[in-house]
């Protein structure tokens, strides 16, 4: 059997919302016969009859957060120190992260049956490594499949599927989980449903609590991912290579899975 790749990216759109409004990207597009003026501009007296069929080339402009789209996280976007607990230290940017945590062996929990807003546990996390007969290893990915997956390109994306607690994140880092994803919009559980949880507590832990695992130890971790439903739970290879953005908390990612057959 020959091998086998599927796209795990969500597309740069104008026509999907996955943000929230002040949030969201824009790309703007140049077509062909908008742009020989463009061409001219290099070479003085060229005209678009100069041109074959007068056509100039096509061209977009992007406004761009590093975190729209499907990307990964830095630990810097998380906090400016990492690795507390055994000693902090300065938290990397995108552009830091060993290239050799970006091509690994990838593993899927399966969490869609629980429901939006739910943190999961470490022994959620346990109890799924169980079910699927898997073994963590160092610099394992390990991506989670949430009801937010199914939800892509609905308004109400944003609110979709379950988040992973410090609990959870630690339990994986602590065996040498280097980077993570979710099909979600946030690693963490939906703010909307965080802030409910504020609102009748007021406990501070609860605020992006995956995301703050990483002052404890280094991690990065995908965002926005989609047809995880198609990955086997284990047995494929993750491509996830960020694109480098110097001193930045993030960076787009074309995230492959690479299945042999």
């Amino acid at each position: 059997m020959a091998r086998r790749l599927i796209d795990l990216s969500i597309p740069i759109t104008n026509d999907i919302v996955s943000d929230p409004e002040v949030m969201r990207p824009k790309v703007t597009y140049s077509k062909h016969a908008e742009t020989v003026g463009q061409i001219a501009a290099f070479f003085p007296g060229l005209e678009a009859r100069d041109l074959p069929d007068g056509e100039g080339w096509a061209v977009e402009q992007v406004r761009l957060s590093t975190h729209n789209g499907t990307h990964m996280d830095a630990p810097w976007h998380f906090h400016s120190t990492t690795d507390q607990a055994t000693g902090a230290r300065p938290a990397p940017t995108i552009d830091e992260g060993p290239l050799d945590y970006f091509l690994q062996p990838g593993v899927k929990l399966d969490f869609r049956r629980f429901p939006d807003g739910y943190v999961a546990t470490a022994a959620d996390v346990e109890a799924e490594l169980k079910r699927i007969g898997h073994d963590l290893k160092p610099l394992d990915i390990v991506l989670v499949n949430t009801s937010a997956g199914a939800a892509y390109g609905d308004p109400d994306y944003i609110h979709r599927g379950c988040g992973m607690g410090e609990e959870a994140t630690l339990y994986l880092t602590e065996r040498g989980v280097k980077v993570v994803g979710t099909d979600a919009w946030s690693w963490d559980a939906p703010f909307s449903h965080t802030a409910r949880r504020w609102a009748e507590s007021h406990d501070p832990k609860i605020i992006w609590e995956g995301h703050k695992a990483g002052r404890l130890r280094e991690y990065y971790q995908i965002e926005k991912l989609t047809n995880l439903e198609a990955l086997p739970a284990t047995g494929f290879t993750l491509s996830c290579f960020p694109v480098k953005i110097a001193g930045a908390s993030a960076g787009w990612i074309r995230a492959v899975a690479i299945l042999d057959g």
